[in-house]
C-alpha cells in the first residue's frame, strides 16, 4: 500500500513522457534485419544497442508471456521445467526498447550435474551472453544483441512493476538481501528465489525482436527433437537412416532448410544445448530464409562433456554449407584459434570474465570433432554432395528488409 500511495504521488509530478527517437538503437537493430541475418556484419546499431541496455533505465517490468501462461494451467502430462526456477522478466526501457532479463542462477565455475537431463537444466545468463558472441564469430547473426548487466532489483523492478503479483513476491532474506520468485501453481516458492546483493543482482539483458504484427514469425518443431520424458527415444536417436526421410519432406526436400538446421546443429553442440526443440523464423523470407537461434540459457552447462549426439543432423545428412565449414576451419588455425577469438570478444562485456577457462577450451575440443565429423563425411561421399556452395548469393532487395510500420 506504501508502494502504491508513493507511485500515485510520483505520478503527479512526473515528467513529460519522452519521446520516440528515430535513432534508437532497439529500432535501427530491427530496420536493420535482413534476408542474411538480424543484423549486417558491420552494423553499428548493435554496437549502440548493446550501449544502451547496459547503461539506460528501465521504465516497466513484468512477467514473459510463457510464465503468466503458467498461472492459469498446467499441463502434467508433459514435462517441464516450472517458472520459479527458469524466472525471466521482460524490462522497458526509457528510449521504449524492450529486453528479456534472465536472471544469474549458476556460478560461473559450476557444472551441470551428470545426473541432471537436458529439460529439467538450469537457465544461465552467462550462456545467453556468450551465445550471442559465439553466433556473431561464426558470422550467422541469428542470436538476438544480448549483454550483461547488474540490475538494482528494488530500484529497476520492484519499484517500476505494475503487476501486483510480480510486487507480492519480493521478500528480504534472513541475509538482509532483496529477494523474488516467480509465480506459479508448482515448486514457485522462496526456495527457488533469485537475491540481490543486497539489491545489486547479475544477469542478461536481451534485445527484443520486432513485435508479430510487424514481422511475423513461424514456430517449426526441429527434426531432430529430443524426447521429453525419462525414457522415451525419437527416431533419429536410432534409426542412422532417419536423415533420408527428412529430405523427403516439404521444405526440406527442396530448400536451403536443411542446411540451416545442420547450421543450428553445428551452434548447438558447440554451446552444448541439448534442448533445440523448436526453431523459429520470418515468414516474410520464405522457406530459405534463416532460423533464430533464440533461448540458449542451457548451452556451456557441462565443458568436461561433449553430447555428439547434437550433431546427428550433420552427421546423419553429411551436408554442410562451404562458408560455415571455411568459418570453421578458419577458426581451427592457431592465429585464430576458437577460445582465443571467444576471450577477446567475451571482454567486452561488463561481466567478464563470461565463460571460464574450461569452456573456452572446450569450443577448440568441439570445433575438433565437428572438424572430423565433416572429413568423414567426405571420404564417404566425396566433396561435391557434402559441401554445398553457398558462396554466391544474389543482391537483396530493399523490399525484403523487415521494416515496422509504425
Amino acid at each position: 500500500r506504501r508502494r502504491r500511495l508513493s507511485r500515485e504521488g510520483l505520478n503527479v509530478t512526473a515528467p513529460a513522457v519522452p519521446q520516440l527517437r528515430p535513432d534508437a538503437g532497439w529500432l535501427q537493430f530491427h530496420l536493420g534485419i535482413s534476408r542474411d541475418g538480424l543484423y549486417p556484419r558491420a552494423s553499428a546499431a548493435v554496437g549502440r544497442l548493446l550501449r544502451d541496455m547496459q547503461a539506460l533505465s528501465t521504465v516497466s517490468a513484468d512477467y514473459s508471456q510463457d510464465e503468466k501462461a503458467l498461472l492459469g494451467a498446467c499441463d502434467c502430462a508433459q514435462i517441464v521445467k516450472p517458472s520459479g526456477v527458469h524466472l525471466k522478466l521482460v524490462l522497458r526501457l526509457q528510449d521504449f526498447g524492450k529486453a528479456m532479463f534472465k536472471p544469474m542462477r549458476q556460478k560461473r565455475e559450476e557444472e551441470t550435474p551428470e545426473d541432471f537431463f537436458y529439460f529439467v537444466d538450469f537457465q544461465r545468463h552467462n550462456a545467453e551472453i556468450a551465445a550471442f558472441h559465439l553466433d556473431r564469430i561464426l558470422d550467422f547473426r541469428r542470436v538476438p544483441p544480448t549483454v550483461g548487466r547488474l540490475i538494482n532489483v528494488t530500484k529497476e523492478i520492484l519499484e517500476v512493476t505494475k503487476n501486483e503479483i510480480l510486487q507480492s513476491v519480493f521478500f528480504v532474506s534472513p541475509a538482509s538481501n532483496v529477494c523474488f520468485f516467480a509465480k506459479c501453481p508448482y515448486m514457485c516458492k522462496t526456495e527457488y528465489a533469485v537475491c540481490g546483493n543486497p539489491h545489486l543482482l547479475e544477469g542478461s539483458l536481451s534485445a527484443f525482436l520486432p513485435s508479430l504484427n510487424l514481422a511475423p514469425r513461424l514456430s517449426i518443431p526441429n527434426p531432430w527433437i529430443r524426447s521429453y520424458s525419462f525414457d522415451g527415444k525419437e527416431e533419429w536417436e536410432v534409426n542412422p537412416l532417419y536423415c533420408n526421410t527428412v529430405r523427403e519432406i516439404y521444405p526440406y526436400s527442396n530448400s536451403n532448410r536443411l542446411l540451416n538446421i545442420v547450421d543450428m546443429a553445428i551452434f548447438d553442440f558447440l554451446i552444448g544445448n541439448m534442448d533445440r526443440h523448436h526453431y523459429e523464423m520470418f515468414t516474410k523470407f520464405g522457406d530459405d530464409g534463416f532460423l533464430l537461434h533464440l533461448d540458449n540459457a542451457r548451452g556451456f552447462g557441462r565443458h568436461s562433456h561433449d553430447e555428439t549426439s547434437i550433431l546427428a543432423p550433420l552427421s546423419q545428412c553429411c551436408i554442410i554449407k562451404r562458408t560455415t565449414l571455411l568459418r570453421l576451419q578458419l577458426l581451427a588455425q592457431p592465429e585464430y584459434r576458437l577460445s582465443d577469438v571467444m576471450r577477446e570478444s567475451l571482454l567486452q562485456d561488463l561481466l567478464a570474465p563470461v565463460l571460464t577457462e574450461p569452456h573456452l577450451l572446450a569450443l577448440d575440443r568441439r570445433l575438433q570433432l565437428i572438424l572430423k565429423a565433416v572429413r568423414k563425411c567426405i571420404d564417404t561421399y566425396g566433396e561435391g554432395k557434402v559441401v554445398a556452395n553457398d558462396t554466391t548469393q544474389p543482391e537483396v532487395p530493399a523490399s525484403d528488409r523487415v521494416k515496422p510500420t509504425s
